[in-house]
This record gives structure tokens, C-alpha cells and sequence, in this order.
């Protein structure tokens, strides 16, 4: 595996040509299928996954079986990163939202490169406050925000990581991720439909409306792609 799997990843991107090298041997293809669980909570993670392509959701698990999506994760970074930086057991569950490819790599060969490379323990720490800022905007948003305003800010979210304006999601899991009713997501969705900004059909999603979706979105969406942009670009050439 080669510079190709290294363009398709935003944190494989970032690292140094050295640091890519100890890694690259290691790197296995594999492919994400909707719904599937890449880590629960209170699992011992062995592997972390880079994606190249798809959505994986980072949820927390309520008591009646809820679940609340905490961040998301695409071709912009890495899952099961927390593991790596602690060595301790998945503290969220880890979902295949939109499914795609990855590159899996074993915790123990990621450890190990970084005990030995200062540049890449920093690009960890960087991509680790940037998964904290998401929770912390999502935690905030979910609590005070209008539903609508939520589930703009979720769909740019997704549609920013997915690469396309089109995509597939039911009602039901768009109301888990935004921690809402299924009904009060129906309700926004229509009126989002209504106003121009999206087509929505029987779990198919179109955004048509960029600009007006936008605006109809909170500021989380802005602080959270800020903050984003801000940590995870590449390092300047020397």
C-alpha cells in the first residue's frame, strides 16, 4: 500500500514521509459495511482505522438502547485513535454510518512508531483535540439548539466528510445521531424539503441548496469546521 492510500486520508496525509514509511508495511485495505461496529465501549481495540471513503459515527450508548452520536469521523482522520494515545478500552462505540473503505492498522504498530517520532505523537495529539472539540460542539448543540438548526448542522456535517450532496440515511438514525424524536426529525426534514434546501425520499438525500441549508444551520457547523481546519492541515514543508 502506497501514496495512494496516503492521499485518500487526512491523517496519513499529515505525517512525515519517515513516519509514513514505518507505517505503510503495516496498512491493510479493508472495506466498511454499513452498520458495522469498528469498536463498542469497554472493548479492547487492536486496530485503528484510517478511512479513505464513508462515515463512521462515533456514538455513546444510553440506558433503553438510545444511542447519541458524540463526533464523526471520515477520510479526515482516524478511529480508535483514543486507544492509541491511552492504551485503555473504547469509551465510545464506533458505527459504520455510510459505508466505504479504510486502511487498518494494528494499535501495537501505531504505538510503537510514535514512541520513536516526536512529529507523530503531536499529529495524534492534534487529531485527538480535534475529535474533543466536535464532542464538546455536538454535547452543546444537542442541548440548546433547535432541532432544525441540529440537523442542518448534521447533514453539512456529513455531506463535508461524505464528498457528495447525495447520500442515504433513515429517520430513525438522523434522530439518534441528533439526540431528537423521530417524529420531530420527520417534521424538520419536510420543512428543510419545503424550503428548498434538500430532497428527501425514502431515506435518499439530496442537498440542493447549499447557501440556504447554511444558513439555516447554527454556528456549530462553522466553530466546529474552524477548528477542524485549523488542527488537522498538513504541516508546512520545511
Amino acid at each position: 500500500m502506497g501514496s495512494e492510500a496516503r492521499s485518500q486520508n487526512g491523517f496519513l496525509a499529515g505525517l512525515s514521509a519517515d513516519d509514513f514509511e514505518s507505517l505503510r508495511p503495516h496498512l491493510r485495505t479493508v472495506a466498511m459495511t454499513q452498520s458495522q461496529e469498528l469498536a463498542r465501549i469497554g472493548d479492547t481495540i487492536t486496530h485503528v482505522y484510517l478511512p479513505h471513503s464513508g462515515i463512521v459515527s462515533m456514538v455513546v450508548e444510553l440506558g433503553e438502547g438510545e444511542r447519541v452520536e458524540v463526533a464523526m469521523i471520515g477520510r479526515d482522520s482516524i478511529v480508535n485513535l483514543g486507544v492509541a494515545l491511552t492504551g485503555s478500552t473504547a469509551v465510545t462505540t464506533a458505527v459504520v454510518m455510510l459505508a466505504g473503505t479504510a486502511s487498518m492498522l494494528e494499535v501495537e504498530r501505531l504505538s510503537a512508531v510514535a514512541e520513536r517520532s516526536l512529529a507523530l505523537r503531536t499529529t495524534m495529539a492534534r487529531h485527538g483535540l480535534a475529535l474533543f472539540i466536535q464532542a464538546q460542539q455536538a454535547a452543546g448543540c444537542n442541548a440548546s439548539h433547535a432541532v432544525e438548526t441540529r440537523l442542518a448542522r448534521w447533514l453539512l456535517r456529513v455531506r463535508d466528510l461524505y464528498g457528495s450532496n447525495n447520500f442515504t440515511l433513515t429517520q430513525e438514525l438522523m434522530a439518534q445521531m441528533i439526540g431528537a424524536r423521530r417524529n420531530s426529525v420527520s417534521l424538520v426534514a419536510n420543512s428543510l424539503q419545503k424550503a428548498g434546501h434538500i430532497r428527501y425520499s425514502r431515506g435518499k438525500i439530496e442537498i440542493i441548496d447549499l447557501d440556504g441549508l447554511t444558513k439555516t444551520t447554527c454556528e456549530c457547523y462553522s466553530v466546529v469546521k474552524a477548528q477542524q481546519a485549523r488542527l488537522l492541515r498538513p504541516p508546512a514543508a520545511p
